[in-house]
């Protein structure tokens, strides 16, 4: 016995098939937006990042406030371009981890109230990266192609 609902989901499946990996793009472009300004703000006022860190409790809070801003940085570059994608995702994951545990998570959800809102989304974004990789519209499916690595 056929299912027509089964039908529909697949003939809407196979329609949009050819445009499957735009939300991957969508995704890099907004994370890669959204880490550089704090990336930038970072790297503008670090003593100023570093004090902050510090008074959080943050251990090594120098080394730390570099190695969150070069993330972010390294990140916006790698996501911009899709390349290293599933790589870059990971420590990307864990500043998003640090910023909802040491700054958002006191405030609840709601962004407005400065909550874990958009890091949650972030995290959840990275992760979907992570596991899907980068998509078809990127340097790294560009390379894929050219190689002959996306027939595998």
């Amino acid at each position: 016995m056929k299912c027509k609902m089964l039908t529909v989901c697949n003939a809407l499946n196979n329609k949009l098939s050819p445009v499957k990996d735009l939300p991957l793009l969508f995704m890099r472009l907004v994370l890669a937006y959204g880490f550089w300004g704090p990336a930038m703000m970072k790297w503008n006022n670090m003593s100023a990042i570093v004090d902050w860190f510090d008074s959080m409790g943050i251990p090594f809070p120098t080394v730390n406030a570099y190695l969150s801003a070069t993330t972010e940085v390294a990140g916006s570059i790698l996501l911009l371009l899709g390349f290293a994608t599933r790589i870059i995702s990971i420590p990307l994951m864990i500043v998003m981890l640090v910023a909802i545990f040491s700054v958002h998570l006191t405030n609840g959800f709601e962004a407005g109230n400065n909550g874990f809102e958009i890091p949650l989304y972030y995290l959840i974004m990275l992760f979907t990266l992570m596991v899907y990789g980068p998509g078809r519209f990127s340097l790294e499916g560009l390379l894929r192609r050219a190689t002959g690595e996306d027939k595998k």
